[in-house]
């Protein structure tokens, strides 16, 4: 099979990458001379001056807007309903920005992101959201382009020191709630493919997980399009969920952060809820959850070898290549890696900390407004009424238990691993 080069261009891992470290060359150049953000204020009449960085803000919306559009422009050949749509996402963002600055809100810690969320929430299941705006929320290419930048804020040495720990907690993790949903599945009564994808979708990472794995099965589209909808909608409501119970049970924020990297089955969705606890937090469950993502690809060839020598049983059937891996591999994931490495093996000992320091300071203001981006769209895209309508009856119930079981083993797993039990917790 030819190597797809095309997919440098329109797959949107890859626009990831190259939007995330071009922003990432760009500070280091001193290209970026500073990120716009709003300031602090008390009553209603200190907004306007809050806003005093307005027109850079307006500017900055318009660089978004530029490069995001010229990604969509190669993904999906039309760019008329992103261009309309984007000012509107850009927008939101910035009035979560205002709010979250208020004096007070800024003292609870109620930071941004819950004000991002809660906007796209309420504009989502309140109107009647049309086509040019919902093609506009890109969740996924502002959260992966937000994770790109976030590499360059993460020593290389807490990955490899998360990482270590993420891959035993997300295999412990894999097994126990795979095979669980798996089975409960099959004794219900659903087909072993609507199974497997519904086991794969829970215990490894949501969308994309049941994507590749209904790929690998030959899955109906309905049961793909079923699952995803059940990770969506429910990941909207964990998102908040999981940081209340994890302070309500005073967990540490590295045991927090891998416990919801390890629980919640959408990477933009464990992002908003870590960041939701702590910054800490947001870093360890982002390494968790891009361990579990490196595992879709080996989870779908897998499957793909399960299904055609045990429960096929053809002969003829065609022959997963290893290649699959490759081509299921998250890609954004290298950029992440890229960046943690420039940043802390180059840059650190060539230009030292002092001056590698002002530049996150530039490169985390643009992850932040990717990230208040990436928080209305899941807003926007989450309906509560269709939390009734959709997974009435056995499908729903394998969910929510297979969803309930994943917490207390990710819990578990968590504590075991992050948590000073069995391996010291990550410096």
């Amino acid at each position: 099979m030819p190597v797809d080069w095309s997919s440098l261009w329109r797959k949107g891992d890859w626009w990831a990458v190259w939007i995330g470290l071009f922003i990432l060359a760009l500070a280091v150049l001193g290209a970026i001379p500073f990120t716009p953000k709003i300031s602090s204020w008390q009553f209603i009449g200190d907004i306007p001056e809050s806003l005093s960085q307005m027109p850079y803000i307006i500017l900055l919306g318009f660089c978004l807007l530029l490069i995001t559009g010229v990604a969509t422009r190669f993904m999906e050949g039309k760019i008329k309903n992103f261009l309309i749509g984007f000012p509107i996402v850009f927008l939101i963002s910035i009035f979560a920005y205002i709010i979250a600055n208020q004096q007070i809100i800024k003292d609870t810690g109620l930071a941004y992101a819950l004000w991002a969320l809660v906007l796209g929430l309420i504009v989502g299941n309140t109107l009647k959201i049309p086509k040019w705006l919902s093609s506009a929320a890109k969740t996924e290419l502002f959260i992966k382009i937000g994770l790109v930048l976030l590499g360059a804020e993460i020593l290389f040495s807490i990955i490899v020191s998360a990482g270590v720990r993420s891959v035993f907690e997300v295999t412990v993790g894999l097994a126990l709630v795979w095979y669980f949903a798996y089975f409960l599945a099959v004794k219900l009564g659903l087909k072993k493919s609507f199974a497997a994808i519904m086991a794969t979708a829970t215990s490894v990472c949501g969308v994309s997980a049941a994507l590749a794995a209904g790929g690998a099965v030959k899955g109906d589209p309905k049961e793909i399009s079923h699952v995803v909808s059940l990770v969506l909608l429910f990941s909207g409501p964990m998102i908040i969920l999981m940081p209340l119970i994890a302070r309500a049970l005073q967990l540490p924020d590295v045991v927090a952060g891998a416990w919801i990297g390890g629980t919640i089955d959408n990477t933009a969705s464990v992002v908003a809820s870590g960041a939701l606890h702590s910054d800490q937090a947001m870093a360890i469950a982002s390494v968790v959850k891009m361990s579990q993502n490196i595992l879709i690809g080996i989870t779908a060839f897998l499957l793909a070898m399960y299904w055609v020598f045990r429960v096929e049983k053809k002969a003829t059937a065609e022959r997963p290549r290893l290649r699959e891996i490759w081509y299921r591999f998250p890609k954004f994931i290298i950029g992440f890696m890229i960046a943690s490495v420039i940043f802390s093996l180059v840059l650190v000992p060539a230009m030292g900390q002092t001056e590698v320091k002002s530049i996150l300071g530039i490169t985390k203001g643009f992850r932040g407004w990717f990230f208040a981006m990436t928080f209305v769209s899941i807003g926007l895209n989450t309906k509560f009424k269709e939390l009734v309508k959709i997974g009435k009856g056995k499908p729903l119930v394998v969910f929510l238990t297979a969803t309930l079981w994943d917490i207390v083993v990710s819990l578990i797993s968590a504590y075991l691993f992050f948590g000073g039990i069995l391996l010291p917790p990550p410096v």
